[in-house]
């Protein structure tokens, strides 16, 4: 039924911009000059709409309907990196909030000194993992330290994992109970006292995959519990999804390991400001305006290309 209901509100959607279109057309024959203004706002109008819908109708890759969850991980940089994970965080719940997207930060640990080691976000919205999944990738960032006493640049990295949060019938995957150990202990965050108190946060391992999971934002162990299962199951679909993606790469005789070292994007603060996607040489000038969530430019050029390169394939195949 939730399927359902989302391809009806999309099909009444093109349905209504077909609809606006026609009228449109009809008023513009009358050749009516006191009509040309109004007319001409309203197309803007459409245009805007089916631009956004056409950007929508990019994202059909498998899970890219579900919500997301969104993980953070301070890399290279000591306490400059950990700041830059948490400038990270802040730029992500600030895109969500732009979308009218849910976000809760369901995990985190904090730094020593400043910033945050790391954090899991559960993102909900619609599309919200396709959305997402181009944010996937080293973050890196160039700018004069606050942190360092000579006041010098430096350049910190940042890991950004997405994955789907899928549902029971959407996952491939099989959890074994016997596979999963359970720990409880006592959150460390903020949350109320029933929180500190209380043995509510859970830590889940997978033991074939050494997969470690914690939760420790809800008031309720079973909560907490339940959560940890869902990013334990949307961890396993990604290591599932990037065995066949290995396979692949071997059968066409090449092999790409996945490390540190090859950042998808640079932040750069000092000399100058600038955000670049270094996977298609996309970049924008006002990097404060990105840092404040204004991601939409890099995820719609991300979706553009991947769909581009998606029919050069099939035309490539057809004509072989």
């Amino acid at each position: 039924m939730k399927i359902v209901s989302g391809l009806r509100a999309e099909v009444e959607a093109w349905d209504s911009l077909n609809r606006q279109a026609r009228d449109l057309t009809e008023l513009a024959k009358l050749n009516d000059e006191s009509l040309r203004a109004e007319l001409e706002t309203e197309i803007a109008k459409l245009e805007g709409e089916a631009e956004k819908r056409s950007f929508a109708a990019m994202l059909s890759g498998p899970f890219d309907h579900d919500d997301a969850i969104l993980a953070i991980h301070a890399g290279a940089g000591g306490t400059d990196s950990q700041d830059w994970a948490e400038m990270l965080q802040r730029m992500y719940l600030r895109w969500c909030e732009s979308r009218g997207f849910s976000a809760e930060i369901i995990d985190t640990t904090p730094g020593e000194e400043a910033g945050i080691k790391s954090a899991t976000i559960a993102v909900g919205g619609q599309y919200a993992f396709g959305f997402l999944r181009s944010e996937k990738g080293v973050h890196r960032l160039v700018r004069l330290s606050p942190f360092d006493a000579a006041h010098r640049r430096h350049t910190s990295f940042a890991l950004v994992e997405v994955l789907p949060q899928v549902s029971m019938d959407e996952a491939d995957v099989e959890i074994n109970p016997a596979d999963v150990k359970i720990d409880v202990f006592r959150s460390s965050g903020a949350g109320g006292q029933n929180v500190q108190k209380n043995a509510t946060a859970v830590r889940l391992t997978h033991i074939p995959t050494g997969i470690v999971v914690t939760c420790q934002n809800e008031r309720s162990q079973t909560q907490n519990r339940e959560f940890a299962m869902r990013i334990l199951r949307a961890r396993l679909v990604e290591l599932k999804r990037a065995e066949k993606e290995e396979e692949r790469a071997v059968l066409r005789g090449e092999y790409t390991k996945a490390e540190w070292g090859s950042q998808i994007r640079s932040y750069v603060l000092h000399p100058y400001q600038m955000v670049k996607d270094h996977r298609a040489d996309f970049q924008v000038g006002n990097a404060q305006s990105v840092l404040d969530g204004d991601l939409d430019a890099f995820m719609e050029d991300y979706l553009k290309r991947g769909d581009a390169q998606r029919n050069s394939q099939i035309a490539k195949r057809r004509f072989d």
